[in-house]
């Protein structure tokens, strides 16, 4: 079975996607296999592995997540299978000897796109009932986990095809989110050290426990049995995704950065997992290139604010918390 995993946060713009993007291709950098689920409408993720114009082909194919929720809220729709998943997406491009060249520097990475009529497929799956209530809510809550068991690649499922499973959620945890939760045994929040950011980690963390890991197993006495399903869906630990440096001060960063990294360790202890990736222009440069830092060593922001290395250290302590589920 993949270890499966949520990167999740209530809030946009902490570094989801980035976050997302980069433990995929870093454990792919460790020769496993990984499946990116891109479940958030806004399909940042799909549009960064697969570029514009796939992405877009894609949606207008129906080659998208979407194809699983749609299968619920459309009578007769038929249900997906892997041939919604984009192989191979990311690819680098060189010239040499006056001729363009693409090669996918991450073979090993897989994309379940998503689309921008995800938003309005949720709204209806929330209204869409079949069945008894609580057996036609539970389906509409494991519709994610019903695809990594029924589908396959090579005659074998999803679920077992992957070494990790990752899924990009929405700043949301609206059913679609409790899809990605009801099938991860574990989730990660990525924050920037702000004060909105410490009230709501508590809050997040209550409502995926209480709420959603809670109703989902009072769920599932009424449904089927879904192996993939997770009832418990662990807390790993919370990324600083972003934090402001300041040469100058003593502690290296910002004030009002430092005086939240500080409180969070307080709060946190070892949920706060290390390293803390710094601001700087060097990674959205090399998102806008379609690539992760570590296939731009030629880019001097990366390359001399050791962003590399500290994302594969990031990589590398947050394999082993999700290793150990």
């Amino acid at each position: 079975m993949a270890k499966r995993v949520s990167v999740i946060n209530f809030k946009g713009g902490v570094g989801k996607t980035t976050l997302s993007f980069h433990l995929a291709t870093g454990l792919a950098e460790l020769g496993k296999k990984i499946l990116l689920v891109d479940v958030d409408h806004q399909s940042t993720l799909s549009i960064l592995c697969q570029g514009v114009a796939f992405w877009q082909g894609a949606s207008e194919e129906n080659r998208t997540v979407n194809a699983v929720f749609r299968s619920f809220v459309d009578n007769g729709a038929p249900f997906p299978g892997s041939e919604i998943i984009a192989r191979s997406p990311i690819t680098k491009q060189y010239w040499r000897h006056g001729l363009l060249y693409y090669e996918s520097p991450y073979p090993g990475v897989d994309l379940a796109p998503a689309s921008l009529s995800l938003d309005d497929t949720e709204i209806e799956l929330t209204g869409t009932y079949k069945a008894d209530g609580n057996l036609s809510e539970w389906r509409k809550r494991t519709l994610l986990c019903r695809w990594l068991e029924e589908s396959a690649i090579d005659g074998v499922s999803l679920d077992s095809h992957y070494d990790y499973i990752i899924f990009d959620c929405p700043p949301a945890t609206k059913i679609v989110s409790q899809n990605a939760i009801a099938a991860s045994q574990g989730y990660i929040i990525p924050v920037i050290p702000e004060a909105v950011m410490i009230r709501g980690i508590a809050h997040l963390r209550s409502l995926i426990g209480d709420g959603i890991d809670g109703r989902l197993s009072n769920l599932a006495q009424s449904g089927e049995s879904r192996p993939v399903y997770a009832d418990h869906t662990r807390l790993l630990g919370v990324v600083i995704t972003s934090i402001k440096t300041h040469g100058p001060a003593h502690s290296g960063y910002v004030d009002d950065h430092d005086q939240h990294r500080r409180l969070l360790e307080r709060e946190l202890g070892n949920l706060l997992v290390s390293p803390y990736i710094e601001e700087g222009v060097g990674v959205p440069q090399s998102l806008a290139r379609n690539l992760p830092v570590f296939a731009c060593v030629d880019n001097r922001n990366v390359r001399n604010r050791g962003l590399m290395d500290l994302y594969l250290f990031l990589v590398h302590n947050l394999k082993e918390r999700i290793d150990a589920l």
